[in-house]
Parts: structure tokens; sequence; C-alpha cells
């Protein structure tokens, strides 16, 4: 757009971005700056409305954001046919209404830029976590948002900064998992790798912290239900991602679903003014969750009708409607036409999402180029980045000296997730096979192995195939390949899957596998063929069955496009498996409140009778190697240290193994307070190291003091003075903090 001294100040790029916004602000109708608070989106679920009903929209309630991007949609979308779709509906926007404001696209892109076909689709959060990498998760970001970008969406609804506190939770392949410092480090790297040095650059996107302030540990593991939650809890193990993500300048964040303590976050003066905007400083852009605004009437009956449900929504803080569409534009209008919400709430919103529309550039180039588009998304060096973070999100949870394989066996490949690409990329993904750019385990196997492969798929992940064929097979190989776990879903399990009809396995009430993928496991075991389990899953489900009857036990997670190959090359010992544990992984279904970081308790009739209260199948941060590793010899730089300080820990690490690899050196603290319980141990830091066989080498970690202290209810942060035990696998050395300090 060519513009001189004669235009308006708003379309003028020479000047400030506070006057653009400021001139452009007092020109508009309180229609307008209603519509810029409200967004919709075209896509084949339900409640969408197609391309033609987006244009109207923009025309004539000047609705000011879409996301035309697939979302949920069945089969997923061609880059070509996003552009033109994004280009059209800028065109009218820019040339068809009176002010000419250029929309804000936003999109789903938790694991790269999934719900476009060919995409590069990276490991899910859980996965991505497994990694314990944040410079190759930051990376990452940058491959989906330089994608995102390329096909014209401005604002990408990640990070996911909940941590996954509840198995059950359908959402908890999502998170980084169950510990605030790893889930903040990993947060953190995807705000870096998504918003870059700044959204005015190219190839940016605006992230979006999600989903404020406590989300995943709802009442039954049912999501969306509600949440109760002390002080104490809520400040030391939801909400610090939250301000790890904020430290990063995140531009966004998107509230939880569910109720807090009784209140709706959605509609909550609490929770978005007082905590986010007040106590934690954040002065970016809140959206809604998709009907965040709605279920204040619809569900959690709060409001009385969506008129109430809006107003309360925009006096607790809300910003956008992401997909409000007509209804509440309307509502905005009639609540300040009628004087019962004040203009001043409106502006200071429109402010917002202005300020964010000029600092991207949109009033100058609003358009994206179709072929540069084509030509970035699902690029080799995007699918090669993905392939990199599957390679170390593998994880070896057992290993009987099966793996890895020499190449030469012969390998029998069986379950429900051996040959399925929509599984392997998993929730947030297209679910049809045809749009996903990648290859199955199945497939790999076949191109890593000189012996002949076999295949028999033997189960679904709920029902019973030709189980005996896959046994005949398994007891003719040398070794049997099982890909067991879940496949796609959203939320809910079998939620928008219609291969899976809800209630089937996966299921909230089931953390076992299901008895078709256990009867499958049975009758291949009972061969006597090695019995290897992969699983593609998305949450740690409890597998002792599988454990007790395979000789090695890989997690995969959802893996991505690039999943196959990183499987295969593991399972050849190609790969390394250096992946780590996020979670906890439970003997069963009812050790669903099982965390590393417990609080220290009493022990009533005595530790002797006593139960673990840690005992779980796989524990938070394991993880096996195909060399061995040994660590200690562990010294800190200061002995005593104060406020403001960092320990440095170095750490000795040798691989005393025969072949190169990777170790994870992972931090604990262990504290007895003075007045508040503390968890019997916390991850503090961590380092991946590589080694070569014999290879040894000194790792410094960095601890700083401050994360040393929690949150103390009517206080705000502190350290105590006291002694506080840096632990690395057992070892350890203490370090004072002489003196409290808030």
């Amino acid at each position: 757009m060519q513009s001189s001294d004669a235009d308006p100040e708003y379309q003028r790029p020479d000047l400030p971005v506070s006057r653009r916004v400021s001139d452009l602000l007092d020109r508009m109708t309180v229609e307008e700056k209603a519509g810029q608070l409200v967004g919709t989106w075209a896509g084949q679920m339900h409640r969408a409305v197609d391309v033609a009903e987006v244009k109207d929209l923009v025309r004539e309630q000047h609705l000011g954001c879409a996301a035309p991007f697939g979302w949920g949609g069945s089969t997923g979308t061609e880059v070509a046919e996003i552009v033109d779709i994004v280009n059209e509906l800028q065109e009218v926007a820019t040339e068809e209404t009176r002010l000419g404001i250029p929309l804000f696209f936003n999109v789903d892109a938790v694991h790269g830029h999934a719900y476009v076909a060919g995409s590069a689709v990276f490991p899910n959060g859980l996965g991505a976590a497994a990694t314990w990498d944040p410079d190759l998760i930051e990376a990452g970001a940058r491959v989906t948002a330089t994608e995102v970008a390329a096909t014209g969406a401005h604002q990408n609804y990640g990070p996911t900064c909940d941590v996954g506190r509840d198995p059950r939770w359908g959402r908890v392949f999502e998170t980084f998992g169950e510990s605030p410092r790893l889930v903040a480090e990993m947060a953190a790297a995807k705000v870096r790798g998504y918003q870059g040095d700044g959204i005015e650059a190219e190839d940016t996107v605006v992230a979006t912290a999600k989903h404020f302030p406590a989300y995943s540990e709802p009442e039954r593991g049912e999501d969306a239900a509600p949440v109760d939650v002390s002080e104490y809890k809520l400040r030391n193990t939801f909400v610090p991602p939250f301000e790890a993500a904020l430290a990063e300048g995140v531009e966004s964040v998107m509230p939880c679903y569910n109720s807090i303590n009784g209140e709706p976050v959605h509609g909550s003066e609490r929770w978005l003014t007082d905590l986010l905007r007040g106590d934690l400083g954040f002065d970016g852009t809140i959206v809604s969750d998709w009907g965040g605004v709605r279920h204040l009437t619809d569900d959690h009956k709060t409001a009385a009708d969506l008129r109430e449900a809006t107003y309360d929504a925009r006096t607790a803080g809300l910003d956008v409607a992401s997909v409000g569409n007509d209804l509440e534009q309307e509502e905005l209008v009639d609540l300040v036409e009628s004087g019962d919400l004040a203009e001043s709430v409106l502006d200071s919103s429109v402010e917002r999402v202005l300020e964010r529309k000029f600092r991207m550039g949109l009033f100058e180039d609003p358009y994206v180029e179709k072929d540069e588009a084509v030509e970035t998304v699902g690029s080799d060096d995007h699918q090669e980045a993905a392939l990199e973070t599957a390679r170390e999100a593998m994880t070896l949870l057992k290993n009987d000296d099966c793996l890895p394989l020499d190449g030469d066996e012969d390998v029998f490949v069986g379950g429900p997730n051996a040959d399925d690409l929509v599984s392997q990329v998993g929730g947030w993904s297209v679910e049809s096979e045809e749009h996903v750019d990648g290859t199955t385990i199945a497939e790999e196997i076949r191109a890593h192995v000189d012996g002949e492969v076999t295949h028999e798929q033997g189960a679904t992940h709920n029902e019973t195939l030709d189980v005996d064929a896959a046994a005949e097979k398994a007891a003719a190989a040398d070794v049997a390949v099982l890909a067991l776990g879940e496949g796609w879903y959203l939320h809910e399990f079998g939620a928008g899957d219609p291969r899976t009809e809800t209630g089937e396995f996966p299921t909230r009430e089931r953390l076992a596998l299901g008895e078709a993928q256990q009867e499958l496991v049975e009758a291949v075991a009972e061969t006597g063929t090695p019995v290897v389990g992969v699983l593609v899953t998305g949450r740690p489900l409890a597998v002792e069955h599988l454990d007790e009857r395979a000789e090695a036990v890989l997690m995969a997670y959802f893996p991505g496009t690039m999943g196959g190959k990183a499987v295969a090359e593991t399972l050849v010992g190609e790969n390394d498996p250096s992946g780590r544990l996020a979670v906890t992984v439970p003997r069963s279904g009812t050790q669903v409140d099982l965390h590393h970081d417990h609080l220290h308790q009493p022990r009533p009739i005595g530790d002797s009778e006593h139960p673990d209260s840690y005992d779980p199948l796989y524990e938070f941060g394991h993880g096996l190697s195909y060399t061995e590793f040994e660590t200690g010899d562990l010294s800190v730089d200061e002995a005593v240290v104060g406020p403001g300080d960092t320990v440095e820990l170095d750490v000795a690490v040798e691989n005393v193994g025969d072949r190169r690899g990777t170790e994870v050196v992972q931090v604990y603290s262990a504290t007895e307070s003075k007045t508040l319980v503390m968890p019997e141990r916390r991850l503090q830091a961590f380092e991946r190291v590589d080694l070569d066989a014999g290879e040894r080498a000194t790792v410094t970690v960095e601890v700083p003091v401050e994360n040393l202290g929690v949150y103390a209810p009517g206080d705000g942060h502190r350290v105590e003075a006291g002694d506080y035990d840096l632990v690395v696998d057992g070892e350890s050395v203490t370090v004072t903090v002489d003196g409290d300090y808030l």
C-alpha cells in the first residue's frame, strides 16, 4: 500500500504505531470496534460457517479475525486452497469495508501446521518434552511459525502451558508433562520459536499461552470439569509455566474453559484482571478459547443469556471472542449503546488488537504468495527438523538385551499403530492419511532391516482382528514388533474421530491397553518370539501387562510425520534412544495422582509398614540408552548463596559403555521448610550431554536461587533460609541460603 502525507494517519507506516492506532480508533464506530473483538472460522465440524458466510460477516459485522485453516476437518486443507481463501478474505476486509482494516488469522498449530496437508508434523507435547531439549523445541517452533506465516496466519494458539497432572485427562498429550520446571522451560522455548525477536519480523506469529491459569487437573479427569485448587498449589504448580511464557514476551493468553474454585475463568475478573494483568503484569491480548464466552450461559450457568455472558467476559478482561460470530458482535454493540458497558472497555481491547496488526505490517501488505507457501510447507528441511525431534523423543522404557536389532533378523510387525499415519501424528492434525506426508513404522522397518519383514495388524485399538494369523507370523520371525497404544482424538477420547465410538478404548476410565490389544500381546508372547512393544500414545498408559511380556518397551508418543523413521532407526540402533519421561507411568489405573514432586507427609503407622507414596511402573525422568553412563563428583561454585545468585553445579558424566550416546543430567532439590510443606523432590534444572564411548565430561548446570523457593499464600514468592540438597542420580551436594528472601 502506497501512502502520502494526505492519507489518514493510520495508513502511514512512517508514523509511530501508537499514533496510527489512536487515529484509527477515533474514526471507528461502535459496530466496527465490536467487530474487531470478535472472530469466526470456516471448517468442517459443528458450528462452522463457509467462506462466503465469513465474507458476509466481515462486510456486515466488521469481524476482525478468522480461522479458515481446516480446524477439526476430516481431511485437511491443501496449501494452495488455504492461500486463495486467505487472500480472498483479506481482499474483502481491505477493499470492501469502510476503513479497510485487514483480518487477523489464527490457527491451532500446536505441533506443526498440522491441519494443513503435507505439513511438517512434530511429536505432540509429551513427546517434545521427552527430548528435554529446549533449543530443539525452539527450533521446531520456528519451523512451525514459518509454515503458519507462509499460509497467511498471524496467531498460533500455543504453546500449551498446562502442567499434565492427570493421565485420565484427554489433553494430557498436549502438555509438556508433570513438572512445572520442565513445562516452563519448554513453553518458553516455544514462545521464542514462534515470536522470534519480535512479531514485526517476517516468518513470526503471535504466540498464545494457554489455558490460563489451571486447566489440567479437572475433577474426574473430565475435560473442562471444575478445578478446585489451593492458592499454594495454583501458584507453585500451575502458574509458573505462564510466568515463564510472560517473561519471554508472549503476546497473547487464552483462558481455560473450566471454573476454578467456583469461578468460570472466561467470566472471572479475579483470574483475568487481578491475577493475569495485575499480579503477573500481562499487557497483551486475552483471547477466548473456542466457545468460552457461550459456555458461561450454556454450561456454567453463571449468566442468564449470551448478553450477560458477553458482559461478564468483557468486564472480566477478555479482549477477543475467537469464534463469537455475529451474535457476540451484536451483543457487544447493544451493551455499549444501552449504556450497560462503557465504550472505553471496547477501546482498550481494540487498541491491543490494532497494535498487533500494525506491528505485523498487515496494513501495508496483508496478502501471501501461493508459490512461496507451497514451497515452504512441508519442505525437506522442515521434515528433517521434525525427524530430529522425533529421534530425540524416543524413550526406551525397558530393554532385556533385545535392542538394538542387528538388522539381519526376520521381523514380524503388528498392532493397530504399525501402519497408521493418522494415529502416528495424533490429535490436532488432519484425519486423512492422504494428507500426511510421512511413512509408517511398518514401512520404515522394511527399509531398515535386511531380513524378511511380515505384517499382520491383529487388532484395532479396541477390536481383535486375526490374532491367530498374527501369532503364526510372529512365531516364524526372530523378533516381533507390536505398535500399540491409542489413535487420533481431541479433548475427550473418541471425539471427532469417525473411526472410534465414544466409550470405546481409549477412555478416561481405562489407562491400561484395551482388551483387544492385550489379547494380541498375549498371543504373540506365547509363541516365544521376543516381543518389542512400541507405544504410540498420547498419555502414560498403565502397561504393566505389556512390561511383563515384552523384552523391550519403546515409548514413541504421537511422533509426527517422521515418527515411523525415528522408531525404525531406534530399533536398529541407528538412533540412540535419548528421550526421558516427562510424566510418570503408573502401574494401574488407580494411580491417577502419582507425581514425582509429591509433598512430604506423615506416616502414622510407621515407615516400615507404609507403602511408598511414589511407586510407579516407570518414574518421571526415566529412560534407557544403548550405552551406560556414570554420574557423580558433584560440586558447587558457592556453598553459601544469597538473593539473586545462581548456583553453578558441576557434574561429572562418563560414558562407560561401548557406543556413543546421550545422557540427560537431571538436578532435583530437596529440603525441609520451617513453615511450608515442600515436595520431597523437585526438578530444578537439566542438561543434555552427548558422549563417545569412554568419554568423560564435566557438565555445568545452573540453578537460580530464586527457583529453590515457593509462593507462600499471603506473602508471595520467597526463599527460606536453610540448607538445600541438589541431587543428581542419587548423589547430592548441599547449598545454604543465607537469610529469607521474598
